[in-house]
């Protein structure tokens, strides 16, 4: 059985192979067959099934369109050709700034939320 803290990479593995896969088998690959734009919409779709879920106050239901989230995420991430390693890399650097000195930093800041 997988460990917690090696689902992610697994996950990555799994996606990773299924890139050229036989599309009526592997619903990745029917994703990635239908290129970015879809995955991107995919992604965009359980973001917003996942705050619906939140302001529902619904727990379960969060939980389940997190995991959907997190999932097409990485299936973007594949798509974009960046590693969860990248990702890891990113928030290490961020780690001790706070909030507002960090957006500082990016282009395009505004005082807005």
């Amino acid at each position: 059985m997988t460990e917690k803290r090696d689902i992610l990479e697994k996950l990555a593995s799994v996606i990773e192979s299924r890139k050229g896969a036989d599309i009526s088998k592997s619903y990745v690959a029917g994703l990635f067959s239908k290129g970015r734009k879809k995955i991107t919409q995919k992604v965009g779709e359980e973001a917003v099934e996942l705050c619906i879920a939140a302001a529902q106050n619904d727990r379960t239901e969060a939980i389940s369109e997190s995991a959907d989230l997190l999932f097409h995420m990485m299936v973007l991430w594949s798509e974009l050709g960046i590693k969860s390693d990248d990702v890891y890399d990113e928030l290490l650097r961020r780690e001790g700034l706070s909030g507002i000195e960090e957006k500082k930093a990016r282009r395009g800041f505004t005082d807005g939320l």
